[in-house]
């Protein structure tokens, strides 16, 4: 438990000392608790376990809905460069500033939202807090904010991406217009993927017909990991774990 007279410490020194799966890292102090937990070992110890599986200094990695960097920071050491992205301006302000405290050089961060499309995207967040690691677009209203999005064809066609072995997607429910966008390259380049599902998000009339077309996306994995236990691509998105919860699921080549 982090007291009230620690925030203000960590907030006047300018950050927090944690680790990440033992990685000591300078943090940013408004996020203490969750930087705590995540020194504990606490937090997605199974994310960890994909990035340090995936992830050599010969390789690439794409982080798709950063927050404030948790994974992009850890992969930092892994990866030989880190291209992310984070739409929500609060949680893109955190993350930079966690990368300027560990004066990591081998991250892009854009400050944008991966799409299907380039213009502008609207999105709120489904905790109710800017920041709070929930912003999404199927949350959009009209108190949320105005983001530029990229479109993926766009992003992929000026940069090379050809030794990228991760890319990791958690985008509170974007998934479902996303993947489709990312398919061709996908299924060409084959990277792990390693996927955050959000099928709750969505109305009871959407969910079906949602996660067909995203197990028809990417059907050409052929291994698929759910809790730890293989699957076949559409028994997993397609179980009641994923229409219940907000598993991830890890697609191989």
């Amino acid at each position: 438990m982090i007291t009230n007279a620690q925030k203000m410490f960590y907030r006047a020194r300018g950050y927090f000392n944690g680790t990440l799966n033992g990685e000591p890292f300078r943090l940013d102090p408004y996020h203490s608790k969750f930087w705590k937990k995540a020194s504990s070992g606490l937090w997605e110890p199974e994310t960890f376990e994909v990035l340090d599986r995936y992830l050599s200094p010969d390789c690439d990695y794409i982080d798709v809905g950063a927050w404030a960097g948790a994974t992009v920071l850890y992969a930092s050491r892994r990866a030989r460069h880190v291209w992310c992205f984070e739409p929500d301006p609060v949680a893109y302000r955190f993350l930079n500033w966690n990368l300027e405290l560990n004066n990591i050089r081998n991250v892009t961060a854009f400050g944008v939202a991966l799409w299907n499309s380039t213009g502008i995207l609207r999105m709120s967040s489904l905790g109710g807090e800017p920041g709070d690691s929930m912003t999404s677009v199927l949350a959009a209203n009209e108190n949320g904010t105005d983001v530029v999005s990229l479109a993926w064809e766009q992003f992929s066609e000026k940069v090379d991406l050809s030794d990228v072995s991760l890319v990791k997607m958690d985008v509170e429910g974007a998934e479902f217009s996303l993947v489709p966008a990312l398919q061709p390259w996908l299924k060409v380049q084959k990277p792990a993927f390693y996927l955050s599902t959000h099928v709750p998000f969505l109305n009871e009339s959407e969910k079906s017909a949602a996660t067909q077309s995203l197990a028809d996306s990417l059907a050409f994995y052929k291994n698929c990991t759910l809790d730890g236990v293989d699957h076949d691509v559409s028994e997993a998105l397609l179980s009641k774990r994923v229409s219940e919860q907000f598993p991830s699921i890890l697609f191989e080549p």
